[in-house]
C-alpha cells in the first residue's frame, strides 16, 4: 500500500511539475503566440504608388515602418492598426477605397514587422508605439476628420488609442473596429480555459478601453469569424451606447474586408462625417 501511494505521489509531483513548467513557458514566450510579424530586408520598397509615401518614426529602442498614402486635399485621414501577421506588404491593400473617400491612410508596422525593427516586449510599450506614429502626423490633420480603425489585433490598440485621444479633449470623429475582441485576457480563457489569466501579459481589454472613446464607433464581425466569435462584438456594443454594430453575413476572420456589404457600409461611414 506504501508502494502505491508513494507511486501515486511521484506520478502527481511530476504532472504539477510539468504543468509548472508549462506555464512558464507560456509566460516567457507570449509574443510567440500572439504576434506573427513577416520581417523585410531594409531596401525592400513598400511604396509603389505616386502618392504612398514611406516614413519612419523613432520610438526608443526601434524604427518603425510607416506608409502614408497623402492625397492633395483629403477630408482626413484614417488612422489603420492592422493584425497580428505578416506586414505592411500585405496590409497596405486597396487603396483606392481611400481615394474614392477622399481620406488619406496612415499604417504603422510593429516592432519587427516588414521594416520596423527591434521587437515587442510588452503592452504598454505597443499603445506607446501607436500614440508615438500618431503624434507625428497628427499636425497634418489639425481641423480635418480622424478615423482610427483596428483590424482583429488592431482593435484593441485602437480602442486605446481613441480613448486616449478623447481624454485629451481631441476625440477621434469615428472609431472602426474590424473582428474585435472584448479583451486578449477574455479571448485566451475561451482558447485556452486551463491557463491562468494572471499568466497574460497582454491584456489588451478593449472593452474597458472603449468606454473611453467619444464619438461615433462601428464595429464589423463576421457570422462565420473561426477566431474571434461574433459574440465579442455583440459584448462591445452593448457596452457603448454609441456604437454600432454591422454583422457581415457568410464572413470569417480574414476575409470580412472582400464583402461588398462592409466595403458599401465602410465607404458611407467616412463621406456621412
Amino acid at each position: 500500500m506504501r508502494a502505491l501511494l508513494i507511486t501515486l505521489f511521484v506520478i502527481a509531483a511530476t504532472a504539477l511539475l510539468a504543468f509548472a513548467g508549462l506555464l512558464v513557458l507560456l509566460w516567457a514566450n507570449q509574443e510567440k503566440l500572439l504576434f506573427f510579424p513577416d520581417p523585410l530586408p531594409a531596401d525592400f520598397q513598400l511604396a509603389t504608388e505616386p502618392d504612398v509615401h514611406e516614413i519612419s518614426v523613432d520610438v526608443p529602442g526601434a524604427k518603425l515602418s510607416v506608409l502614408h498614402l497623402q492625397l492633395p486635399n483629403p477630408k482626413g485621414v484614417v488612422f489603420f492598426l492592422h493584425g497580428n501577421a505578416g506586414n505592411l506588404a500585405g496590409w497596405f491593400t486597396n487603396t483606392q477605397l481611400y481615394r474614392d473617400a477622399n481620406y488619406d491612410l496612415v499604417m504603422p508596422d510593429y516592432r519587427g514587422y516588414g521594416k520596423s525593427t527591434g521587437r515587442i516586449q510588452g503592452e504598454q510599450q505597443l499603445f506607446d508605439d501607436v500614440a508615438a506614429v500618431w503624434q507625428q502626423v497628427a499636425p497634418r490633420y489639425a481641423g480635418k476628420k480622424v478615423v482610427v480603425y483596428g483590424r482583429s489585433l488592431g482593435t484593441g490598440l485602437a480602442a486605446h488609442l481613441s480613448s486616449e485621444l478623447g481624454a485629451q479633449g481631441r476625440p477621434a470623429d469615428l472609431t472602426v473596429l474590424v473582428t474585435p475582441y472584448s479583451s486578449i485576457r477574455e479571448l485566451a480563457s475561451e482558447i485556452y480555459p486551463f491557463v491562468p489569466s494572471s499568466l497574460l501579459r497582454y491584456a489588451l481589454e478593449t472593452a474597458q478601453r472603449a468606454g473611453g472613446i467619444r464619438g461615433a464607433v462601428v464595429l464589423y464581425h463576421g457570422d462565420r469569424d473561426e477566431l474571434i466569435p461574433l459574440r465579442h462584438s455583440k459584448r462591445l456594443a452593448g457596452a457603448l451606447p454609441n456604437a454600432t454594430l454591422v454583422t457581415i453575413r457568410g464572413a470569417g476572420h480574414n476575409d470580412l474586408h472582400m464583402f461588398p456589404a462592409y466595403r458599401d457600409h465602410f465607404i458611407a461611414a467616412l463621406r456621412q462625417l
